[in-house]
C-alpha cells in the first residue's frame, strides 16, 4: 500500500531524523505541518522543495474514510508543536504531551500498573513541561472549548492511554497549577558528611512536624528524579559544603537545571559547612530568592563539623518548615 500523506507533528530530531530519508523512499503527495514546523524543517534539513502543506488549529484533512483535525500546541514545547485528532476513531496524537520517558514491552496504560504509570508520567511533565505550564492550563481549556471526544491519547513517547484517558488529563490539569503537597525536599551534598549531618538533622525536625519528605543526596540522585520530587513539594530546603569560595559542582548543576524549569509557589532555606571563607549559605539563599522561592530562614552555616547545639538549631529549622508546609500545603 502507498503512503500518500507524512503528519509532522514535531520536528525535533527524537521525532523527525530519519525524515530525509523517509521522504526520498515515499515520496508523499503531501507532508503536512504547523507553520512553524515548516518553518523548523527547513532550518533543519534545508529542503524547501518538500510538498508543504500547512495546517493551523481547527483545520481538517480527509484521510477518505476518516479524517484528522489539527490543534496548533506551540511551546509544548517547541514552537512547531501540534497535536493530531482521529475524529472517527476519538484519537489523539498528543506528540510531547502526556507521555512518559519509560521503556517497557507493554504498549497500553490497562497492561502495567497505572500508578507507577502515572509516577512515570509526573516526572515526564516535571523535567519536559513544568516551566510552560501556564500554556499546559490555555492548552486544556482549547481541548476541552474544542468539543473533542478523546477516548485514546497515542504520545510521542511512552504508553498509549487507552483506558484512562482522563486520568492523565486531570493529572496534567493538577501538575500544570503546580499544587504542593504537604511535602519537603532536602537537597544537598557533602564533602566529610559535616552537611550531610545537618540533613539528618532538619530531616528530623520535620519527621517531628510529621510532613512528608524526602532527601536526596545529589551524589546518589539524578537531577531529573529530584526534579520528579519538587513537582508536588511545597518547601525546599538546600544543603552544601563551601568549596572553592562557592558551592559543590552537583548542587550548582542541580541549581542550573532547576532555574531553568521554573518551579513555583514553593518556600526554601539553605544549610551548609564550611572551613574558612563559607560562602554556600549566602549563595543557596542568593539563588532560591533568583528562582522566587520564598525563602523563610536566613540559613544555618556551621565551621567544619557540627556542635550539639548546631544540630539543635538545625532540628528547629526542619521543625519551623514543618509547620509552614503543614499550614500552606494541600
Amino acid at each position: 500500500s502507498k503512503i500518500d500523506y507524512i503528519v509532522v507533528n514535531h520536528v525535533e530530531m527524537d521525532h523527525s531524523g530519519a525524515l530525509p530519508e523517509i521522504m526520498d523512499l515515499i515520496k508523499p503527495e503531501k507532508l503536512i505541518c504547523s507553520t512553524m514546523g515548516k518553518k523548523v524543517l527547513i532550518d533543519h534539513f534545508h529542503r524547501d522543495d518538500w510538498p508543504y502543506e500547512v495546517v493551523e488549529t481547527g483545520k481538517s484533512v480527509s484521510l477518505g474514510k476518516k479524517s484528522v483535525q489539527f490543534m496548533e500546541t506551540r511551546m509544548l514545547h517547541w514552537p512547531d508543536s501540534m497535536f493530531s485528532y482521529l475524529v472517527e476513531d476519538k484519537m489523539l496524537i498528543s506528540s510531547d504531551a502526556f507521555g512518559q520517558h519509560w521503556a517497557t514491552s507493554e504498549r497500553f496504560d490497562d497492561e502495567i500498573d497505572l500508578d507507577e504509570l502515572l509516577s512515570q508520567s509526573a516526572k515526564y511533565y516535571a523535567n519536559i513541561l513544568l516551566l510552560y505550564s501556564p500554556l499546559v492550563q490555555k492548552l486544556l481549556a482549547s481541548v476541552q472549548k474544542s468539543g473533542m471526544k478523546i477516548d485514546m491519547i497515542a504520545p510521542d513517547h511512552g504508553l498509549i492511554w487507552r483506558s484512562h484517558p482522563q486520568k492523565i488529563i486531570e493529572a496534567y490539569d493538577n501538575w500544570s497549577q503546580q499544587k504542593a503537597r504537604k511535602k519537603a525536599v532536602l537537597i544537598y551534598d557533602t564533602m566529610w558528611q559535616s552537611t550531610e549531618t545537618m540533613a539528618h538533622a532538619i530531616a528530623d525536625g520535620l519527621n517531628q512536624e510529621g510532613v512528608d519528605f524526602k532527601m536526596l543526596n545529589l551524589k546518589h540522585n539524578h537531577r531529573s528524579d529530584v526534579m520528579t520530587e519538587i513537582l508536588d513539594a511545597k518547601a525546599l530546603v538546600l544543603g552544601s559544603s563551601t568549596l572553592n569560595n562557592g558551592i559543590l559542582p552537583t548542587m550548582a548543576d542541580m541549581l542550573c537545571y532547576m532555574k531553568g524549569l521554573k518551579p513555583v509557589g514553593k518556600i526554601g532555606a539553605a544549610f551548609g559547612s564550611y572551613g574558612w571563607s563559607g560562602e554556600s549559605v549566602k549563595l543557596l539563599t542568593q539563588a532560591l530568592d533568583d528562582m522566587k522561592i520564598k525563602v523563610v530562614d536566613e540559613g544555618i552555616r556551621v565551621k567544619f563539623a557540627p556542635t550539639q547545639q548546631d544540630l539543635e538549631r538545625c532540628m528547629e529549622l526542619g521543625r519551623k518548615i514543618g509547620k509552614m508546609v503543614k499550614e500552606n500545603g494541600n
